[in-house]
């Protein structure tokens, strides 16, 4: 039979369709289909994946949507070309920013100059004309299809029929054929699809309780009567519509109309305005030429000879507006004073080092430009943009008002059902209590408990509502609601595109990603108390990489607060990485990533780097391009090296190789990049066995290895963080505690190690404390803001009254802020009254002894003078880990270390001195906790004590019996062999008991 489906929902349908766009191509596939339409609610979330999956499968895509008027009434559209994808578009967006976000409702008026390129459906039970035939209204079904054929034209409406096996279909389907003959109008059948097969309606069942937030037995009216709404051929639907067969074949010559394919480029980005008389291209070339004598003072002909490369390049692309638009950004950012830098392979331009965009030199560290754009290259290039992130809305909101909001908007993103989220959802439609779900291994089978888990595990990846990408914009000429639909997001003046950024890049649409960066934002607030402080103008973007201290400091491993390095992997590869100069830093940022990790390139590269093994090339040819990391294929731009060195490919085809190893492409892929490589190689005196074993050398790491570039970019920061913590450690912290969350380590830990190397840290004062940490007579200063329910604005309650005049007691603090008891608790617990000297057990007495609630005058009670005991520093210490995450106190170990080193325990700085192989014991707080999936069952343990860090190592066996007791903050005892290596000491722990909670 010869029938296609033209009315089918996806996952994209959120919380109502089932199966991936994927999915559903390959069951239409399966079932010998050669065309199938898309139609999700009110939303083309899933055309991408949807057209990439059906050219692969040979089938016709058509796209539509199934839109909700305000009516309530569903109409089903298909795009018939290019204008009809442009209105789609656009009734999309007028129907998202038509209601509340998570919904969409059209004005009719909004279809009326809207409808050319489009077929229209008629729509399922809930169109207009099905909906009045139901309600025995043929008069308003009537005027309902009149309505459609006036809009659309008699040859792009058609009735939509269905038949699900439900009471009343049969005669629905004949009084919609009977109308659509006295109308003159064609119909289609169609079976309103939202999942692949019979059985996933359960699931289905499920989606629809979840978005109504109903429980399955409160939900009975919601849900579908039947399980027939699944993917089935003609065949299957013809005994339903056998009075109607041409309902069947005419579904065929809908998708006949349906010609549209998605095309997109970087001619849809806005046009960059030039000065008169010159294009994008020359003015492009004058920025850089400007920027030569400043970036390359004096000789400067390798750089003009390697701008004219990448300016050619570029202007075959089309991308000079592409970069004249980047660097109008940057410009506006550093006009500004926000802290701004590229990343990833952009660092490997030329162009993009001289307008400032990245602040890496290509040629200064060997980056190849083709890793970021070439001849052979068709993708589209990535420039990302890393910005302070307490200022990044500055940014975006400049490029909102210079673009305007109808051409800028923001990536979406898809928040899925994880493992947890899936069965609490589902254990709440059941009705069963989410701790009785989780105990799964208690799950009889045909039980409840069961159901929960099958059900949660096909809830798993499922898109369940949609967000906004961090930075990711979208630029186009057109307005964007002509290219892809858009709809508000959740803060206020924000819209998204209904793509996310790997839909955006499969269409050709430009996204340039705005990126948050804390350290950023923590560098500029370090070089601003600085001059704050002590008058000196620093400016960390003029400082030269070449201070023999820095590197020792990093060579220690002092690097707690530092960016990227700070990590506990870190910690054991810079003692044995010992960095003397940038290019190191750029090794040890790209050693420690999931990549090298798995790809065993950390080990052998040490162990040359050590002198443990000898530095080997499996040819001379290889030397060039793998010397700077002794023979370890490391950075991606070495694969384009080795390329052409050692076969002799243009860097263009290198890239085109090292895309295809990293995308883990089939044989047949790369089948023809492996021919060329070897013949390549055998040109240049290559025996083939030695071809092959390189080829497969890249084949092994090249897909692992980490983008020089990217390590480049972030290393400039690395330098930067170091030097400050360094030479302004007190600033720096403060710095690092405003803009938390960030890093490795949490706040607590940052100050510990700040008090380590010198720098008072004050607590919480009620007096002088400022709603974030300030530097107080070189001390650090904890704010108002690590204080937990305070806010901002209680802490502006305190503030503003203390501006007034100095608070003078207790009673004078409740009085003029009028803050709840409960946060006065707080305050007193945190030590924020100890300026007073007065006991915090007391205080909290004298509170009670007031008649004290939170905007009322207060009464004294009359109380008798109580003895109360003084609260000792384990108590104040736990007290403020409790309420500010973060204690100022000593830590707790430092009160019984002299009982400890008298009964033989060793400390994190006693342990240096301990041989290899001796047994220990040690106490320590847990600061981390790490269970990597790539570590065979192995976990780590960082334990703190007052002298610093002590690493431990847990053995599989060991791991899985203590596993309950690694809480972070918990108290430890272990007892432990002494493993070093070089510089680096660890435990292999033998045993441990828990002391006390965190």
């Amino acid at each position: 039979m010869d029938y296609v489906e033209l009315h089918c929902h996806s996952c994209f349908s959120l919380l109502d369709g089932v199966a991936a766009p994927e999915a559903l191509v390959a069951q239409a596939a399966m079932l010998h289909m050669d065309t199938l339409a898309l139609t999700d609610h009110n939303a083309v979330y899933g055309a991408v994946p949807f057209i990439t999956a059906a050219k692969t499968q040979g089938i016709h895509p058509i796209l539509g949507a199934e839109l909700t008027l305000t009516t309530g009434h569903h109409l089903t559209l298909l795009v018939a070309d290019q204008v009809g994808w442009k209105n789609l578009c656009w009734l999309i967006s007028r129907a998202q920013a038509n209601a509340p976000k998570g919904q969409a409702t059209l004005p009719m008026t909004e279809l009326d100059g809207h409808t050319d390129g489009l077929i229209a459906l008629s729509g399922c039970q809930q169109g207009p004309v099905a909906a009045a035939l139901r309600s025995w209204d043929r008069r308003e079904a009537f005027r309902s299809a009149k309505w459609l054929r006036e809009l659309f034209g008699a040859d792009r409406c058609w009735i939509e029929l269905q038949h699900h096996l439900l009471p009343g279909d049969t005669q629905l389907v004949r009084d919609l054929a009977d109308l659509a003959r006295h109308l003159n109008l064609g119909y289609v059948a169609t079976n309103n699809v939202h999942y692949l097969r019979r059985e996933q309606h359960r699931l289905h069942d499920m989606l629809t309780a979840i978005r109504h937030r109903s429980t399955m037995d409160a939900a009975g009216p919601l849900l579908r009567a039947n399980s027939e709404y699944y993917l089935k051929t003609g065949g299957r639907l013809l005994p339903l519509f056998a009075a109607y067969p041409d309902a069947l074949s005419n579904t065929r010559r809908v998708a006949e109309q349906c010609a549209f394919e998605l095309r997109y480029g970087l001619q849809d980005l806005p046009h960059f305005v030039t000065p008169p008389g010159m294009g994008a291209g020359a003015y492009l070339y004058q920025l850089c030429i400007q920027a030569l004598p400043e970036r390359f003072p004096g000789q400067a002909e390798q750089a003009c000879q390697q701008l004219a490369y990448e300016l050619r390049i570029i202007e075959q692309a089309g991308l000079s507006n592409y970069f004249l638009i980047v660097w109008d950004i940057v410009r506006f950012a550093r006009a500004q004073g926000i802290r701004c830098q590229g990343r990833g392979s952009a660092a490997n331009s030329l162009v993009a080092y001289l307008l400032q965009i990245s602040p890496i030199d290509p040629l200064a560290h060997d980056l190849v430009f083709e890793r970021f754009l070439s001849e052979e290259r068709p993708a589209l290039p990535d420039i990302d943009l890393d910005i302070a992130a307490d200022r990044r809305e500055e940014i975006i909101q400049y490029v909102f008002g210079r673009y305007g909001a109808e051409h800028a908007a923001m990536a979406c993103t898809f928040s899925t059902f994880q493992q947890r989220s899936a069965l609490r959802d589902v254990a709440s439609v059941l009705d069963v209590p989410y701790e009785h779900a989780l105990e799964t291994d208690k799950a009889k089978p045909g039980g409840v408990q069961t159901l929960v888990v099958e059900l949660s595990e096909q809830l798993h990846g499922l898109p369940r509502h949609l967000g906004q990408h961090n930075g990711g914009m979208v630029l186009t000429r057109a307005p964007l609601a002509e290219r892809v639909p858009t709809e508000p997001a959740a803060m206020p003046g924000r819209v998204v595109v209904q793509w996310d950024k790997n839909a955006l890049e499969d269409a050709g649409l430009v996204k340039i990603d705005l990126l948050g960066l804390r350290m950023l934002s923590a560098i500029a607030e370090a070089e601003r108390l600085i001059f704050q402080t002590t008058g000196q103008k620093i400016d960390v973007d003029r400082l030269s990489f070449d201070d023999e201290r820095i590197y020792a400091m990093l060579g220690k491993a002092d690097t707690i607060g530092v960016f990227q390095v700070e990590s506990r992997a870190q910690a054991q590869v810079l003692p044995r990485l010992q960095p003397h100069c940038f290019a190191d830093i750029i090794v040890a940022i790209s050693l420690i990533r999931p990549g090298p990790l798995q790809g065993n390139m950390v080990h052998p590269y040490l162990r040359r780097r050590t002198g443990q093994e000898p530095v080997r090339y499996a040819h001379p040819l290889l030397q060039p391009a793998l010397e700077e990391t002794l023979g370890v294929i490391l950075f991606q731009e070495q694969v384009l090296k080795v390329a052409r060195d050692f076969a002799g490919l243009t860097a263009g085809q290198g890239e085109q190789l090292r895309r295809a190893l990293g995308a883990n492409k089939g044989p047949a892929a790369i089948a023809p990049l492996r021919d060329a490589f070897r013949a390549g190689a055998g040109a240049r005196g290559v025996a083939p066995h030695i071809a092959d074993a390189v080829f497969k050398q890249l084949e092994a790491f090249g897909g692992y290895s980490f983008p020089k570039s990217h390590a480049a970019a972030f290393a400039v920061i690395v330098y930067q963080s170091a030097w400050l913590k360094l030479y302004y450690p007190a600033a720096f912290l403060t710095a690092l505690l405003n803009n938390q969350p960030m890093g490795f380590w949490p706040p607590t830990i940052l100050v510990r190690d700040a008090r380590r190397h010198g720098v008072r840290v004050l607590p919480l004062d009620i007096q002088t404390s400022d709603m974030r940490c300030t530097l107080e007579q070189g001390s650090v200063r904890l704010g108002f803001n690590y204080l937990s329910g305070l806010g901002q604005e209680g802490a502006q309650r305190i503030i503003a009254a203390r501006q007034q005049r100095p608070f003078v007691s207790l009673e004078d603090v409740c009085r003029r802020t009028r803050l709840p008891r409960r946060l006065i608790e707080h305050l007193i617990l945190a030590g924020a009254f100890d300026m007073w000297n007065e006991p915090r057990r007391s205080l909290l007495w004298a509170l009670g002894t007031l008649r004290y609630e939170a905007e009322e005058f207060e009464l004294p009670i009359p109380s008798s003078p109580v003895d109360l005991p003084t609260m000792n520093p384990v108590e104040a210490q736990a007290l403020q880990m409790a309420l500010l995450g973060v204690s100022t106190e000593e830590h707790p170990l430092a009160a019984w270390r002299a009982t400890l080193e008298t009964r033989g325990f060793q400390n994190s700085y006693t342990l240096a001195q301990c041989p290899p192989g001796q047994r220990v014991q040690v106490i320590g707080t847990v600061a981390m906790h790490q269970a990597p999936p790539t570590a065979k069952g192995y976990q780590f343990l960082t334990l703190e004590d007052e002298y610093g860090l002590m690493n431990v190592i847990l053995r599989p066996a060991i791991a899985a019996v203590y596993r309950a007791r690694t809480r972070s903050g918990n108290l430890l005892h272990v007892e432990a062999i002494v493993q070093i290596e070089g510089a680096v000491i660890n435990l292999i722990a033998t045993r441990f008991v828990q002391l006390g909670k965190g």
